[in-house]
């Protein structure tokens, strides 16, 4: 009976413990998600405020965080003060371009590495996999001259045709689809079908997750891209969403309402493209580079 009891108290000991390791780990993941929706939260909160109420000491300290009044106004006068619009358009051209140019030659280039057989073929994949190791402040001058050796300063094409080769798309395409059985590819293969239907109507529709993970790494590092528009362009009507939001803050001073207001409407693409892609990246994630 006393072993029984003895038993009882150690099994509730135990689940004392899981729950309180349990609650801990909850409640230290909740601080850290408060930490990082804070920032957004303000920026929210900011935009919808007076210009002059964004730092006004004579207020509760809730009201940092919940306006009293909602002045969706801000969001339009972000629009009138500077071209925004134009701005947003240069930012979506720039970005599909690059993000399709960027995925189509990482997919050729890693489809050749991973499946084809040619003299030299892992010997040329690591020594372009070394340059990932080359910081971008290294080639930003030398890709700069030749740009402007060939006209194409203050163009589109100078924003956009760096952007579309990538070596970390290429190793993770390629680690992809090392992961793909090849009996597939054989039975294709003795259908007649060739390198390229192999690729477009079989590794394409089976790499959907590490495509879609791709795409979603690209448009946004591209969509928030500042110093290399900064560079190469010069015409306010070329310019990106940050070299804009730069350019309305140097104008026009800091207006905190104003820039929150354009900031939030600069990050709303990237926020909906994560919710569409969210199933397939988080299952890229899991699955890219299991097979070496």
């Amino acid at each position: 009976m006393a072993s029984d009891l003895e038993r009882e108290q150690l099994i509730r000991a135990h689940a004392r413990q899981r729950f309180l390791k349990r609650l801990g780990v909850y409640v230290l993941l909740s601080v850290g998600a408060l930490t990082m929706v804070a920032p957004f939260i303000w920026m929210i909160s900011t935009s919808l405020k007076e210009f002059g109420d964004v730092f006004s000491y004579r207020k509760p300290w809730w009201y940092d965080w919940v306006p009293t009044s909602f002045v969706w106004q801000n969001y339009v006068r972000a629009f009138n003060v500077v071209p925004f619009a134009r701005f947003y358009l240069n930012s979506i051209f720039v970005v599909v371009l690059t993000t399709l140019g960027q995925v189509a030659t990482s997919a050729l280039s890693a489809y050749a590495f991973a499946r084809l057989r040619f003299p030299g073929r892992d010997q040329l994949f690591f020594g372009y996999l070394a340059t990932m190791m080359i910081p971008g402040a290294v080639t930003m001058i030398p890709v700069f001259i030749l740009l402007q050796f060939f006209g194409w300063i203050d163009t589109y094409q100078a924003v956009i045709l760096p952007g579309m080769f990538t070596a970390y798309g290429t190793f993770m395409l390629r680690q992809f689809f090392l992961t793909l059985p090849r009996d597939l590819e054989d039975a294709a293969k003795m259908d007649g079908c060739g390198y390229f239907g192999i690729f477009w109507k079989i590794v394409l529709p089976l790499s959907k997750p590490a495509l879609a993970t791709l795409t979603t790494f690209v448009f946004m590092g591209t969509w928030m891209n500042f110093m290399w528009p900064l560079v190469v362009l010069n015409s306010h009507e070329k310019f990106t969403l940050p070299v804009g939001l730069a350019y309305f803050q140097s104008v026009h001073g800091t207006d905190w309402t104003l820039l929150m207001a354009g900031s939030l409407m600069m990050i709303l693409p990237i926020l909906l493209l994560f919710i569409f892609n969210q199933r397939y990246f988080v299952e890229g994630i899991k699955l890219t580079g299991i097979k070496g």
